[in-house]
């Protein structure tokens, strides 16, 4: 087989370049903090729109000013959540609100238009929508309404031509004139919202991968989402993964330059230059470094005794359930020993209930752990009409019972095969100076 030329080379790189930037930030504007890599977007969008269509179920829309990635959802607990960028703080269902309600204000506005209209006509789509809100004059309620109105900023839906829009949580009523963009407002939404019926059927919708199926559906997954653990999946989801791993590893390095890591429980797929992600552990802050602490001393503390692979004999372990009073147990211990010497936050020393939800929030967008409860492989959350059987009976990989009795439990937490990564390991060198007594060092979690 011939090598490549230095021309298909440039030309792979570029399209894996452009891919990788819709993938991370699915609205790329000729203005915005992306501008430099637009062009490329622009140059490969008839390749770039295919591939997404072929591979994922994606659309791809590419303007002149913009280009947008239509991604779809992957049903109950698995979004991508909103954040204040000063604070990182999940937006609100309040603040989604007002992202919502200013959308349908935009999308037919005046080029033009005073901050205090815009104020005055979402209060309006408000009413006629059947939603009450509060009193903006209240300031949490003005904080509410100003994250909503920055992150249209942020996406290049409004332009702050003179002022800003956090005018409008200043104590004394600020003003600014915006421009707004109906383009991108129109792009903004992703979602089926003329066919659901709520805001759960909406989840629902936006999660069946439609004609693809559950090829459309793993692959999806894998690239959204930092780990899929097998009963995340249908079987006949797992069925068409279990034929289909290496090629598709191949393909998704070739495509987004990620590595496939293929285990008994799973699949994650990695990349190298740690860019395609929105969480990281470790990390900074109080917060992760408590999460990485505490994941180390739950595996440590439940790992299993004989995991394995059914094939071969073994016991397939997705997860271990958690014993009740575990968590707020070690999460003390970990404040008591690293907490005052590290300088954790003090408001989170305070509030530990406060403290564990954050922790337990973050391993669980890490998919290291999960509540326990019934999981995909169960038929949780799928669209009506979803295929789940694989097809022509097929066998597959039996998931039933592989999370303890997690799966069972009404409350509680399950503890993930993935969390294993984060144990700590314990390496022997020999010392240089040829000394027989070896030299034990702790390493990092890999």
């Amino acid at each position: 087989m011939p090598l490549p030329s230095a021309h298909d080379v440039a030309l792979a790189a570029e399209r894996r370049t452009a891919a990788r930037l819709l993938l991370a930030h699915p609205l790329v504007t000729s203005t915005g903090p992306h501008s430099d890599t637009f062009p490329l977007i622009r140059r490969h969008a008839d390749w770039l729109a295919q591939r997404f269509q072929q591979v994922f179920g994606y659309r791809l829309l590419v303007e002149a000013s913009y280009a947008r990635l239509f991604k779809a959802g992957l049903g109950p607990g698995s979004g991508h959540r909103l954040e204040r960028p000063s604070t990182g703080t999940p937006f609100t269902p309040r603040t989604y609100a007002y992202l919502a309600l200013a959308l349908s204000v935009l999308v037919t506005a005046p080029e033009q238009l005073l901050l205090s209209q815009l104020v005055v006509d979402l209060r309006a789509a408000a009413v006629d929508a059947g939603i009450e809100i509060a009193d903006t004059g209240r300031q949490a309620e003005r904080r509410t309404l100003a994250a909503a109105l920055r992150q249209l900023v942020d996406w290049g839906v409004l332009v702050e031509t003179e002022g800003h829009v956090s005018a409008v949580a200043e104590e004394r009523t600020g003003e600014a004139l915006l421009t707004v963009d109906r383009e991108i407002a129109r792009a903004v939404v992703a979602g089926p919202l003329a066919q659901s019926r709520n805001g759960a059927d909406l989840v629902r919708r936006a999660a069946d991968p439609g004609f693809g199926g559950p090829r459309t559906y793993v692959r999806r997954r894998l690239v959204e989402t930092p780990v899929v653990h097998l009963d995340d999946l249908t079987d006949a989801e797992r069925e068409w993964l279990r034929t289909r791993q290496r090629r598709e590893a191949q393909a998704f390095s070739e495509l987004l330059g990620l590595e496939a890591e293929i285990r008994a429980e799973g699949i994650a797929l990695v990349d190298p230059d740690d860019e395609l992600t929105d969480l990281h552990l470790p990390g900074t802050g109080t917060v992760a470094q408590a999460a990485l602490l505490l994941v180390e001393r739950l595996v440590a503390a439940l790992r299993p005794e004989d995991p394995g692979h059914p094939a071969v004999g073994g016991r397939l372990v997705i997860g271990v359930p958690v014993p009740d009073g575990l968590l707020t147990e070690m999460l003390d211990e970990l404040i008591e020993e690293y907490g005052r010497r590290s300088n954790w936050q003090r408001g989170h020393l305070e509030d530990r209930d406060g403290f564990l939800a954050a922790v337990l929030d973050l391993l669980v967008r890490m998919r290291l752990m999960a509540p326990a409860g019934p999981v995909r492989a169960d038929g949780h959350g799928l669209p009506e009409g979803y295929e789940e059987t694989a097809a022509d009976g097929r066998s597959v990989t039996d998931v039933l019972g592989a999370r303890g009795n997690g799966h069972n439990r009404v409350d509680g937490w399950v503890l993930l095969a993935a969390a294993a990564r984060y144990a700590t390991t314990v390496a022997l060198k020999p010392r240089t100076d040829q000394s027989p007594a070896d030299d034990v060092s702790k390493e990092p979690p890999q």
